[in-house]
């Protein structure tokens, strides 16, 4: 209270010496300023609860303040123009004092953790701050509204406040703003519509809102303000169409991203007079109809992504933006995933950049064979075709694409056998083949593709052994899935070289003999299955030894012997070891004290565990 008082006859003072008392020297009005200055500072330091870094340990009388760290002074007057405390890991509330920093033109305290509502006062206060121009608040877990009294600060230039808890509307007052080149308040949870005032906003650039609550339709205002370059809508709930003439009204347009949203209509035609425009992200909407023919004119244009919406008419005509297209030689992304896209799979698609380094065509209702063009298209580095109609073999020339990583042909019709050249693809960490009609053996070659991280190859007619340089892949972290086929022979004691991955699946096919004592070593394992083979002999002990099993299923095979009583020890929430010959008494421990989780029909001689199983009781020995 004594402090308030102090700062509050110091303004009295202030006036005073001002408009009564001109006899009084400059400097002693300087003096009082810089006091002003300094009490505020120490203000903001009482309202800091954590201070991990030490960056406000030397704010104190020791040191002149315009030398404290964060804190920048003009060259004339020592007065505080910038406060800039950014990733400093700062927590505590915003300090209303701020407001009295009347030089203040730049505060910094993005990626900090200061919670709480932006105060009233603050936004009051920083109508004295006529003079700032910058102020970036993102990274913070800040809520409640922005304060109207921002439009007050005729002066501001940039808005950065994403990635905080913030609510309320986008305030009408921003309109104000004819400085502003950048808003930016993604990762919140504003609501409402854009206001119309944002056409006050002549200089505006960026206008980011990305992952909000905001609905309604894109105002007019929005595309009459020629001097955007971006514009970031994505993950909200707007509605309505795309303005027909954007193309015309947003010449400087780079980045246009309005996915996940409920916008339909058409993709307008103006676009392709948007010469400037690099990413083009209009994903997850509703939109309906053919691509325009005439985006070969975006020749700045370097990623195109329309997956999930409607386009196309299931028809081989879908495809005529592609040659219009090959003239985007800087076009590094192409996403058509998930919208009505048929007829038979172009060879147009190699007449493409080279430059392309995605290519997403998946969930369309594509047929025919896969192009050998595709062989052009040397820098992809991702191919997704999964989910069509897709016939005929896996092209070898498919081997030649050495930078893919990430190839996914799963749920087609494909048939033949997996071609060798697979194993050429030495940079390929997930390969996608299962749910087609794939047959042969599994090629040994696929050991050579040491940076894989997941194959699947489940749900296809392949037959053979297990190939056993796959065991020798140490890479593989996420899944190896080869169910649902029909190899045959034993699973190899080398299964115990797969130390990193999380999930193993052999079912459904014609495995036989023992499971190796080596599955324990595969120390990262969550889940395991092995259902429907013939697998016999006891269950091994060494399962106990999988620390971090979850997930364990053993039913529809042949062991004998009893269940290791150590598997209670594990974390198990799910356990099926039903129809086989196992023994003995159940336990009543760990997972099997659980009759919703563990499985055990079709062993007529196991007894005892939980009386919700309903097994006899174990004869006294």
């Amino acid at each position: 209270m004594k402090l308030q008082a102090n700062m509050f006859l110091a303004a009295i003072f202030l006036l005073l010496f001002s408009f009564k008392l001109p006899f009084f020297s400059i400097s002693a009005i300087h003096a009082l300023s810089n006091e002003t200055d300094r009490l505020s500072l120490l203000h903001f330091k009482q309202s800091i609860t954590s201070n991990p870094f030490g960056i406000l340990s030397s704010w104190n009388d020791s040191i002149f303040f315009c030398n404290w760290p964060g804190i920048t002074c003009g060259r004339r007057h020592p007065r505080v123009t910038s406060l800039d405390l950014q990733s400093h890991n700062l927590k505590g509330s915003l300090s209303p004092h701020i407001g009295n920093l009347t030089f203040l033109r730049l505060i910094h305290l993005q990626n900090n953790s200061f919670s709480g509502e932006i105060p009233q006062q603050v936004g009051y206060f920083l109508m004295n701050c006529s003079e700032l121009k910058n102020i970036w608040l993102d990274g913070n877990k800040l809520n409640g509204d922005i304060p109207k009294e921002i439009g007050t600060l005729i002066k501001l230039e940039t808005v950065v406040v994403n990635q905080n808890n913030l609510t309320g509307g986008i305030p009408t007052s921003l309109g104000n703003l004819s400085s502003l080149w950048q808003f930016s308040a993604a990762y919140n949870h504003l609501s409402g519509n854009i206001p119309d005032q944002i056409r006050g906003l002549s200089s505006l650039k960026y206008f980011i809102v990305r992952e909000n609550r905001l609905s309604g339709t894109i105002p007019s205002s929005l595309y009459n303000l020629s001097s955007l370059e971006w514009i970031v809508l994505t993950l909200n709930q707007f509605n309505g169409n795309l303005f027909a003439n954007i193309g015309f009204c947003l010449p400087n347009l780079q980045l246009l991203e309005v996915g996940g949203n409920e916008l339909s209509g058409t993709i307008p035609d103006s676009l392709s007079n948007v010469s400037r425009l690099q990413i083009l992200q209009l994903s997850q909407n509703n939109f309906v109809g053919p691509v325009p023919t005439n985006f070969g004119n975006l020749l700045e244009l370097r990623k195109l992504q329309l997956k999930a919406n409607n386009l196309g008419g299931n028809s081989s005509y879908d495809w005529g933006f592609l040659t219009s297209l090959a003239n985007c030689s800087k076009l590094e992304i192409l996403s058509l995933s998930g919208n009505n896209f048929g007829g038979a799979f172009p060879g147009s698609i190699g007449n493409l950049t080279r430059q392309l380094q995605e290519l997403y065509v998946g969930e369309n209702h594509i047929h025919g064979s896969i192009p050998s063009s595709l062989e052009n298209l040397i820098n992809l580095n991702t191919l997704i075709v999964d989910e069509n109609l897709l016939t005929g073999d896996i092209p070898e020339h498919l081997g030649k694409l050495g930078k893919l990583q990430l190839l996914a042909l799963k749920r087609n019709r494909l048939s033949g056998k997996i071609p060798s050249s697979l194993g050429n693809l030495t940079q390929l960490l997930k390969l996608y083949l299962s749910k087609n009609k794939l047959e042969g053996s599994i090629p040994q070659n696929i050991g050579n593709i040491k940076s894989l991280l997941l194959l699947d190859l489940s749900n296809n007619n392949l037959r053979g052994e297990v190939p056993l340089l796959v065991f020798f892949l140490p890479s593989l972290s996420i899944l190896l899935n080869f169910s649902h086929n029909f190899l045959s022979g034993r699973l190899p004691k080398e299964v115990g070289k797969l130390k990193n991955v999380n999930k193993l699946d052999f079912s459904s096919n014609n495995l036989s003999g023992e499971i190796p004592g080596t599955i324990g070593d595969c120390s990262s394992l969550e889940y395991l299955y092995l259902q429907g083979n013939s697998f016999d002999q006891n269950i091994p002990s060494s399962l106990a030894a999988l620390k971090g099993l979850v997930y364990l299923d053993l039913s529809l095979n042949n062991f004998s012997g009893e269940i290791p009583k150590d598997l209670q020890n594990l974390s198990l929430k799910y356990l099926n070891i039903s129809f086989n010959h196992l023994g003995g008494e159940v336990s009543t421990g760990g997972v099997f004290q659980n009759a919703s989780a563990i499985f055990v029909a079709g062993n007529s001689k196991l007894c005892g565990g939980v009386k919700e199983l309903q097994l006899p009781k174990c004869l006294v020995k």
